[in-house]
């Protein structure tokens, strides 16, 4: 009797401290503008190793970083699942992941609804601004004793991903003459919009980018994008993958988006693809 009421003690609290680890850690730093303070939620690596391990940075896209079932309560306890997902899946392989919330700090946590590019303020443009919010997060990484700070990456998806690749150009604000060596060492952009100024013209990418778009995206052009990549990897290390059918967002794990087929293909490839990419930037 005695072990059977001690099991019911300790399960609950096994069970929270489960859940609790499951949390990423929440941080704080400057953007590069200088002024703005940033918030980051921080994966740590499941594995720890002696020496210092490799880092992603992670952009959210035109909705934030939150769950829409957040309600107005915007903590690391209410991520979106997609970023939770990808902040678990690279912890688990022996990264530190960083998402940073652009948007909370600057008063719209709940983000953007679909359709309104042209109505979102400057304070948050992803040509302009968001790079900024991605070097302030690489500083801050590299201030940090556990993470190589030469081999640290950056990932984003849809407004995110737009601005990765602002952020990797070697026009980028916040950064001058980058290299991989002082920017970031690789770069993966999801479904990104190819249409920006700041991309228009000779585009040079200093490091490594995968550029990952969906045939029937609803929300940005596919087209634009081969043209785009077309255009810059003839210099550039670029490589792009079109899976066909996939939608805007096709790596959501919400029911919405993986009961289609072509959407749970390419979720599937997507995260094997991004994994042996990393794995050979960042770890050679």
């Amino acid at each position: 009797m005695l072990k059977w009421l001690l099991c019911l003690l300790i399960l609950p609290t096994l069970a929270q401290a489960q859940n609790e680890a499951r949390v990423p850690k929440t941080v704080h730093f400057l953007s590069e503008d200088g002024s703005t303070r940033l918030v980051g939620y921080l994966f740590e690596p499941a594995r720890r190793h002696a020496e210092p391990s490799p880092a992603i940075v992670l952009l959210h896209g035109r909705a934030g970083a939150y769950s829409s079932l957040a309600k107005g309560k915007y903590t690391a306890a209410t991520l979106s699942k997609r970023h939770k997902t990808w902040g678990e899946h690279w912890a688990s392989r022996g990264y530190f992941a960083l998402l940073v919330d652009s948007f909370g700090p600057r008063g719209y946590a709940e983000g953007f609804p679909k359709g309104s590019y042209d109505e979102r303020p400057d304070a948050v443009s992803e040509q302009t601004v968001r790079p900024l919010d991605a070097y302030g997060a690489l500083r801050y990484l590299r201030g940090r004793s556990d993470v190589q700070p030469e081999r640290i990456g950056v990932q984003g998806w849809s407004n995110g991903a737009m601005t990765v690749l602002v952020t990797i150009s070697a026009q980028s604000p916040g950064i001058k003459n980058p290299t991989r060596e002082s920017g970031f060492r690789a770069a993966l952009a999801e479904y990104p919009g190819c249409g920006m100024d700041a991309i228009k013209g000779d585009y040079h990418n200093y490091a490594p980018l995968l550029m990952m778009v969906a045939s029937a995206d609803e929300e940005v052009s596919p087209e634009r994008c081969e043209k785009f990549a077309d255009k810059a990897k003839r210099s550039n290390s670029l490589e792009l993958i079109v899976y066909e059918g996939a939608e805007h967002n096709f790596d959501d794990p919400g029911n919405k988006k993986q009961s289609k087929r072509a959407n749970r293909d390419a979720t599937e490839d997507a995260f094997k693809r991004a994994t042996r990419f990393f794995e050979h930037e960042l770890e050679r």
